[in-house]
């Protein structure tokens, strides 16, 4: 489980949310075997993302987030609900590339500098989901997601994430913040939040001295007099099961389903999140979608009188 914090200042003007999801980004690097550079581009994805969920109104509502870059990585996708948990996937794992002049990752080549962020956000109140999209500014994650939060939402937002990788490729820690100033917002109140930020160490440098999320809220927001308003455990959580994969496959139709079995009546299907393998029988599945479509034959039971 990993600890995440919605904090506000006293004044009412400043959102903060951070996390701990250090045992988030583990559990990606086992899942998904990989590398030290994916390992940190997809970390920083699912620690944006599970950030965005826990800032939704309600717990069924979820947030989609695919970074589709020029990178050797492809593309990257992190998928949250309204409580903050996560799962996500990378289509290439196992890209490295040399370390950056300053010795860090290069997270930003392997996800690439051209391409696009974008933002689907399922709310069950509405018919259609709602699409963002924006084009990423650096491929190094936090940028792009500050981007997308000043021309889609047009919110000034700071965004700070950070995956630290030992050479045994195991996740150190890992973890971020999100600051959003609300509306009415004074300029001595915004310079102050810069020269806080501006202060601070990094995210990995934080949690490595053993600071907690609440404690990068007390940095970050230092003459703001912040108080949580919430705190919960978050973790990467797939919501994939049998019966559900089924459906997936009922969806096919009837034609496609034949079509498949011809090829091979034993079919394995495999979560893109957890790599959970599920088996089905085509021949069931084709007489399940033909039962479900028959049209039922009037009976004296059901004819209308």
């Amino acid at each position: 489980m990993s600890n995440l914090i919605r904090g506000l200042s006293e004044n009412g003007g400043v959102v903060f949310c951070g996390v701990n999801s250090t045992e988030i980004v583990r559990k990606a690097e086992q899942l998904h075997k990989t590398s030290a550079t994916c390992s940190a581009a997809l970390g920083r994805l699912l620690t944006g993302a599970a950030m965005m969920g826990s800032m939704l109104k309600d717990d069924r509502d979820t947030v989609t987030l695919r970074v589709s870059g020029n990178g050797p990585a492809g593309v990257l996708i992190a998928c949250t609900d309204g409580t903050g948990n996560v799962k996500g996937c990378i289509d290439n794992p196992l890209v490295e590339l040399p370390l950056k002049e300053n010795g860090h990752l290069d997270v930003g080549g392997a996800v690439g500098r051209d391409g696009v962020m974008t933002v689907i956000r399922d709310n069950r109140l509405q018919k259609e989901p709602t699409v963002g999209q924006v084009p990423l500014v650096s491929g190094e994650i936090a940028e792009d997601l500050t981007s997308y939060y000043a021309y889609s939402e047009q919110i000034p937002t700071v965004c700070a994430l950070g995956v630290l990788v030992d050479t045994d490729l195991t996740i150190a820690c890992a973890g971020g913040y999100l600051i959003q100033l609300l509306p009415g917002a004074t300029d001595a109140e915004i310079t102050q939040l810069e020269q806080n930020i501006a202060a601070m160490p990094s995210v990995t440098e934080l949690l490595r001295a053993g600071k907690t999320p609440e404690d990068m809220m007390e940095l970050a927001l230092k003459g703001f007099n912040p108080n949580v308003l919430d705190e919960r455990e978050v973790a990467y959580r797939c919501d994939c099961s049998h019966e559900r994969t089924e459906e997936m496959l009922l969806s096919l139709g009837k034609k496609e389903l034949e079509k498949l079995r011809d090829e091979d009546p034993n079919c394995e299907v495999v979560c893109h999140f957890c790599h959970t393998k599920y088996q089905f029988d085509l021949n069931e599945l084709v007489q399940k979608a033909v039962d479900k479509h028959k049209t039922p034959v009037p009976t004296e039971e059901n004819e209308s009188v």
